[in-house]
């Protein structure tokens, strides 16, 4: 079960300082040609829309890229200060691998030598039992392969760790791409099929030949497609939950010897395995053992070297960002290479940075606040259970009761990884790529017949995020986006409420969402509703669908209501609570009007703009087809249509933009 996560950056509520607050709202942000009653979003941030432009490195900018950016430089500086203290075995470890990566006139006179020796093995590829064999040992290094294993917390007995194994292999960003009949995703086909060639001529390849092989690598990637599930599919709990043991794996796909790939994954004494695509796997067996030998090698060649490309030659590294860069997502200019540099060994050491992250940057006393206000909103979502007229009291004891089982985790983890035994060498960049890929592996793999780590984050600290783990029932806020400049001292509680209490209330709600309410208080998939509650929420959820399949922001691509479902329902939930909160934390007194907006009204602004943000179409797609998040302009519009507050704060009337009918509007949590 991967992790839920928001997609943006928010602000943190902190006690107001002495004198008189703020409103906490830039009013220049604002368009004043657009009414909030009849464009929320653009009313609220179309000034800073039109006057802002994407950085030419980013497929994307908003709140959350800004603190992105800001907490790259801080690692960076942290990066810096590691090198002055070189004799220091941590600090030398994060040193050695920057440098690696900063060399980059090494790399450029090493060219694809230090990969020969992993292609050299793909070559060794001789009948299909081999591929198998292949698509194991290459598990311990960071390749998109047709078999993925990983390991998570078993689905229905959240006490122990289970081997998954789950679809992947394709050089696009999803099955769509290959699939769907839009113009879009057929430029977007052809010009992989023109970077494989190219890789292929880089690695050695005679043009002659280059073409027709990346021409095959294509059809065959596409008859992969074919047989993997969709997103939505994939996002079903109980579908994707198969356990099988080595003998009711080679029934289900007897072309695969899997307990040979399991052996060259060093995973050869595991006794079972979820198997999340079982009908994939089938015919995976099936297509590898129609395929030729000599396509699956030069399949497996260019998995390797696209892996590879950024850490190589420039003309590897340029190759590269053309294609998964400018033409995927549309940034127009590569990320310098420093940030690059921050983000590999964030990759490889992410908690040794973290705990010198917070050790700098996240005092105790934010911790303390942050648990405070995350306090009030339990409290809010308590008492919002008893007040829903849909659900019977025997579902609403169960719901108390796994509300009152989680896990609340702040800033970060009470113990920190070690990673001593991490070989890194300051002149060997590949070699700590492939050390670090093996090393964290093996970490995971070690887990197996384990107890479960409850103590255990999915996060660093330094990461700008946050999310809610259904297997442990937790919610995990990391100490980077707990800071500023998201949040203003001198703001009125209304505003931090709608930014940071709505994230709050969000990752609260994932355990209640579609996917989150079919797990338990301790994270064990088991239904604990009664049968007429399910069918009420389904009927509630099925209107949520309704409503984000409406929304269109690319010309004929509109957003998938059963994908971005999860995070819609935290959306609406999240705000709903959040403002039960900013209620509760009024005591019964009115809220004062500042800059001639209510207490109620700044609210919901402040909801507005932690979403403000620009992409580019090109990325847009790609996120419209793989993203379970809706477009950023959506997610105040989708939740707030719903609210009766917001309809009364703003005196949203029938005919304006915003208006929809009292008994039409969805209300969940």
């Amino acid at each position: 079960m991967q992790l839920r996560q928001i997609a943006y950056a928010v602000t943190l509520a902190f006690p107001l300082l002495a004198g008189a607050a703020t409103s906490g709202i830039n009013k220049s942000d604002f368009d004043p040609k657009v009414r909030i009653h009849d464009n929320f979003y653009n009313a609220v941030n179309g000034g800073w829309l039109q006057r802002t432009e994407i950085p030419a490195d980013k497929t994307s900018w908003g709140a959350f890229h800004q603190l992105r950016d800001l907490s790259e430089q801080r690692v960076r500086d942290i990066i810096v200060a590691a090198a002055d203290s070189k004799n220091e075995p941590k600090a030398k470890q994060i040193a050695d691998l920057y440098a690696s990566f900063m060399d980059d006139t090494r790399a450029e006179e090493l060219g694809i030598t230090p990969i020969k020796p992993m292609l050299a093995e793909i070559d060794q590829i001789k009948q299909h039992s081999d591929v198998i064999k292949q698509f194991g040992a290459l598990q311990l290094i960071d390749i998109n392969l047709p078999i993925q294993l990983g390991v998570g917390v078993d689905a229905k007995d959240s006490n122990r760790y289970l081997l998954r194994m789950t679809q992947g292999g394709l050089g696009l960003p999803d099955r769509d791409y290959y699939l769907e009949k839009d113009e879009r995703f057929a430029k977007a086909l052809a010009a992989y099929t023109d970077y494989l060639d190219q890789l292929l001529v880089l690695a050695g390849e005679p043009v002659t030949s280059a073409r027709q092989k990346a021409s095959a690598i294509v059809a065959f990637e596409t008859k992969l497609a074919k047989i993997q599930w969709n997103n939505v599919e994939n996002r079903d709990p109980h579908k994707t939950y198969n356990k099988h043991n080595l003998a009711n794996l080679k029934k289900l796909s007897p072309h695969i010897d899997f307990k040979s790939l399991l052996v060259a994954a060093e995973a050869g004494d595991v006794s079972e395995v979820n198997v999340m695509q079982p009908s994939y796997q089938q015919a995976l067996g099936k297509l590898i053992a129609n395929t030729d030998i000599a396509l699956l090698r030069d399949y497996l060649h260019v998995r390797m070297v696209d892996a590879f490309a950024p850490l190589l030659s420039k003309s590897f590294v340029d190759a590269h960002f053309a294609f998964h860069g400018t033409t995927i997502t549309g940034a127009k200019e590569q990320r310098p290479r420093w940030k690059r540099g921050v983000e590999f060994v964030e990759s490889h050491v992410a908690e040794s940075i973290g705990q010198l992250y917070v050790a700098q940057y996240f005092p105790p006393e934010s911790k303390q606040k942050m648990e405070e206000l995350v306090g009030n909103l339990f409290k809010a979502y308590a008492q919002s259970i008893d007040t829903l007229t849909w659900m019977s009291p025997a579902t609403k004891a169960s719901a108390h009761a796994k509300l009152g089982k989680y896990t609340v985790k702040i800033g970060y983890p009470n113990k920190w990884r070690d990673y001593s035994g991490l070989i890194a060498k300051a002149d060997d960049l590949v070699g700590n790529a492939v050390r670090g890929d093996q090393f964290n592996y093996r970490f995971q793999l070690a887990h197996l017949g384990k107890p479960v780590d409850r103590e255990e984050w999915g996060m660093p600290p330094q990461m700008v995020n946050a999310y809610y783990n259904p297997s442990k029932n937790e919610i995990v806020f990391p100490a980077a986006i707990l800071q500023p400049p998201f949040f203003d001292a001198k703001a009125d509680d209304a505003v931090n409420y709608g930014g940071i209490g709505a994230v709050i209330g969000h990752e609260i709600s994932h355990g209640f969402d579609d996917q989150g309410s079919q797990f338990d208080g301790q994270g064990n998939l088991r239904n604990w509703w009664q049968k007429e509650d399910r069918q009420a929420f389904g009927g509630l959820t099925e209107q949520l669908i309704a409503q984000y399949n409406q929304y269109e922001p690319i010309t004929g691509r509109f957003v998938n209501g059963k994908l971005t479902l999860g995070e819609n329902i935290a959306d609406l939930s999240g705000l709903q609570i959040a403002y039960k909160g900013y209620q509760l934390s009024l005591n019964g007194k009115p809220a004062e009007s500042i800059d001639g907006f209510s207490g109620d009204q700044r609210f919901f602004i402040g909801f507005a703009q932690i979403w403000r943000s620009k992409t580019r179409e090109a990325r847009a797609l790609q996120l419209l087809t793989t993203d379970p998040h809706s477009p950023a302009e959506y997610r105040p519009i989708g939740a707030v249509v719903n609210s009766d507050a917001f309809m009364a704060a703003f005196d949203v009337k029938p005919g304006d933009g915003m208006f929809k009918p009292e008994k039409e509007r969805i209300r969940i949590w």
